[in-house]
């Protein structure tokens, strides 16, 4: 009768603590926000990106120097016949007034140092664009992080109900001479390591959380709420090679590179060509008719062998450096774009695998040992074997669902989507928006 009576109750446990996946709580009091205000956060406050966005607009004021002429040089001049007696005034030849002189460089020159600083510019907004991307595809890996500890995190709590009625069970069949200890003793080393396992997963979550904050310039100390859901994903059609080369930022910081490099070599090779400089000066002789004086001179690159040729050999250098690099790039974006289609199929068969078979089939071997166990036939050690594989299954199951996730957003980090062009376009306005954390 008693064996009867625990079968009846393990099969209504069984019903409720066996969900195909966990659940969120109705009314969760404290969920994590949704990934987009994360996201805005982390565009507007980063002090990386603050720092670039400083170097950029920094860089931007230099265009209308790096073409402006060279200041005017204004001098008083004496000419002075009979030093050291002062005889301005008194001799034709002595005179005293100012001079003004101005270098004029050779015609092309200005433009071509607004184009160096313009293709720095370039540079630097590419550079901008790539760690935005990067910091969003930090974020988002993150989360989904923290959605598959939190997803383990609610998986253990249903588990810990059923391994308290196990040992409960046991114990039961244990008093009554149906069960050896053993069966007991079992029992509540799962439930000890339920346990470990829920203290690693504080830490884990701490750890995770503190590195979010660092990305959100927060306190490391400050809360996420519990990550219940990932937002839904969708990836461009294959092959994704050269959808990443066209628009990958890093690829596109380097081609800025190339333009930046070839600028500068041709600014260095104007170089060769000679300054002018022009000047005026009005002598006052006192008594006598003041004297006008006009001047024009031309610098000359005569010491181009040491000097502008060396420059301009060690540009071209860096011109073919800069050519190599785009070359790496493209390489890279290319290799990227295979990985990442790969690790993307595979976590879309794994998701699929763990939902129609491994949560299933597991589901069905707990209860099997579990009747079998019940009715004398089995072996309690058999129900703790299954009830493992059942408690792998839907974590791996969140696992490799927060790895699809990261393999996306490590994805639209390289191919952006007009959504994360809409988050990262919002972090251009000079007034940070605030937002409100769940706690855990």
């Amino acid at each position: 009768m008693r064996t009867l009576a625990l079968l009846l109750a393990w099969g209504v446990v069984g019903a409720s603590a066996l969900p195909a996946q966990p659940t969120t709580p109705p009314g969760d009091p404290n969920p994590a926000p949704p990934i987009e205000e994360l996201l805005k956060l982390a565009l507007e406050r980063s002090p990386s990106l603050q720092a670039l966005r400083q170097k950029l607009a920094g860089t931007r004021e230099m265009v209308a120097p790096a073409g402006a002429l060279p200041d005017p040089m204004v001098e008083i001049m004496l000419q002075d016949a009979g030093f050291p007696k002062y005889t301005v005034g008194s001799m034709e030849m002595s005179m005293v007034g100012p001079e003004v002189r101005q270098t004029l460089p050779y015609p092309g020159k200005r433009d071509a140092r607004r184009a160096l600083v313009r293709a720095e510019v370039a540079v630097q907004v590419e550079e901008l664009e790539s760690l935005q991307r990067q910091l969003a595809a930090g974020v988002r890996a993150l989360y989904g992080r923290a959605y598959a500890l939190d997803q383990e995190r609610a998986v253990l709590s249903a588990a810990r109900e059923l391994l308290e009625m196990l040992a409960a069970t046991a114990a039961t069949r244990y008093s009554v001479g149906e069960a050896e200890q053993e069966a007991v003793i079992k029992a509540q080393i799962e439930v000890s390591r339920l346990e470990e396992r829920s203290d690693d997963l504080d830490a884990e979550r701490a750890v995770l959380v503190a590195a979010l904050n660092r990305l959100l310039d927060e306190p490391g100390t400050t809360p996420l709420g519990r990550v219940a859901s990932l937002p839904p994903i969708e990836v461009p059609a294959a092959p994704w090679e050269e959808a990443v080369l066209a628009s990958s930022a890093e690829v596109a910081a380097r081609r800025a590179s190339v333009t930046t490099a070839q600028r500068r070599l041709e600014l260095l090779r104007l170089d060769l060509k000679p300054d002018f400089a022009t000047g005026a000066a009005v002598g006052l002789r006192g008594g006598f008719d003041p004297v006008v004086t006009l001047r024009f001179g031309v610098e000359l690159p005569f010491w181009r062998k040491e000097k502008q040729q060396p420059m301009i050999r060690a540009a071209e250098h860096e011109l073919e450096m800069a050519r190599a690099e785009v070359r790496e790039a493209e390489a890279a974006a290319r290799s990227e774009a295979t990985r990442l289609r790969a690790e993307w199929e595979r976590a879309e068969r794994q998701i699929v695998r763990y939902r129609e078979a491994l949560i299933p089939q597991s589901s069905a071997a707990v209860d099997a040992a579990r009747s079998s166990y019940l009715a004398g036939r089995g072996d309690f050690s058999t129900v703790i074997e299954d009830f493992r594989l059942w408690l792998e299954a839907r974590s791996e199951l969140a696992r490799r669902e927060a790895d699809r996730f990261m393999t996306w957003a490590e994805l639209d980090a390289l191919i952006e989507t007009p959504s994360s062009d809409e988050a990262i376009a919002s972090t251009r306005s000079p007034e940070p928006a605030l937002n409100d954390r769940g706690a855990q």
